[in-house]
């Protein structure tokens, strides 16, 4: 149905502590204090580690290759030690080669932190976030950064609130059922190519390009602006994939499915996602078709499946036929 070669997934493995710091700067209000030159250390992990236990030297299971955050019971416990010994404690945490610490509440470090910081080649880096709302915001931030990506050949739209992918062989109608579906209220998240990545153990988003959002291509009219045409309204930045619609041109012999029981599903990114097939042939109204699928899975979703409903239905008329015999 849909080609998904290996090749296009991609999987973060690490980022750099620059590639952190300078991509989320701003919403993390995130300032150098010392050891830059480690600014190309690497963060294996997606969440941070409070290095409390560590302090006191305790190192089993220390995960050392998390950010680590020194809260304010970290940064007390500190103060009310001397220089001798915060620089022997700071030390055999920094020999281990974490990535960087993080001073939440804008808590100023000692002397001592810096030139460590800077003798280990480790980044300080401070913010007046408290240490759970850093927490929280930071490990959402790198679920994003880490997450597996891939991009799939189809135009991905929101029909009634269901993140609907239309995919097929090329000219064979995508862009056309979509502005179709456009026209009659529904969005446009992306046209052609669609860029999915995995935010959850559960959900795919899709989006498209900056350089292409809002834009379509249709065969005979070429490049046409969404927004301008339909208003702002008729555009999305992303939306989770709820279902797959795959065009095929129909020919004479090929199995068209004709009850819905058939539960189909294709798999991206290690997640299954529900599918089904169109073919497609000339008087068909595809928009209206592909309408109607997105409201069935939007039923599927809250429970409700009209193919098995009209099944049971029928095995039960047809018990109570033989009953009567």
């Amino acid at each position: 149905m849909i080609d998904m070669h290996a090749k296009n997934t991609k999987f973060v493995e690490a980022v750099t502590v620059r590639e952190f710091y300078e991509s989320f700067k701003e919403p993390l209000q995130m300032e150098i204090v010392a050891g830059k030159a480690g600014l190309g250390k690497t963060i294996r992990e997606r969440s941070l580690n409070r290095p409390a236990l560590a302090l006191v030297g305790f190192f089993t299971a220390f995960a050392s290759k998390r950010i680590q955050l020194l809260g304010a019971g970290e940064m007390a416990f500190l103060r009310e030690k001397s220089a001798e010994e915060e620089y022997a404690i700071m030390s055999t945490i920094l020999e281990r080669k974490v990535p960087c610490l993080i001073i939440s509440r804008h808590l100023a470090p000692s002397k001592t932190l810096k030139q460590l910081a800077d003798k280990y080649a480790t980044p300080l880096i401070r913010s007046p976030l408290t240490s759970k709302t850093f927490t929280t915001e930071a490990t959402l931030l790198l679920e994003d950064k880490f997450a597996p990506r891939t991009h799939i050949h189809g135009t991905l739209l929101d029909i009634k609130g269901i993140g609907t992918l239309i995919c097929g062989e090329s000219g064979v109608g995508k862009s056309e059922c979509a502005l179709s579906l456009i026209e009659r209220g529904h969005s446009l998240v992306a046209d052609d190519l669609t860029y999915v990545k995995r935010v959850s153990e559960r959900e795919l988003v899709g989006n498209s390009s900056e350089l292409s959002r809002g834009y379509m291509e249709c065969r005979g009219l070429g490049i046409i602006n969404i927004a301008e045409l339909f208003g702002i309204r008729s555009v999305r930045v992303n939306k989770r994939i709820d279902l797959i619609i795959n065009f095929n041109i129909w020919q004479r012999g090929m199995h068209e499915e004709r009850t819905g029981l058939e539960q189909n599903s294709i798999e991206i990114l290690g997640l299954k996602v529900p599918a089904m097939e169109i073919p497609v042939r000339p008087g068909r109204d595809m928009a209206g078709l592909v309408e109607v699928a997105a409201m069935v899975q939007a039923l599927k979703k809250i429970g409700h499946d009209s193919a098995a409903e009209f099944n049971e239905r029928l095995i039960a008329n047809m018990a109570r036929q033989a009953e009567k015999k």
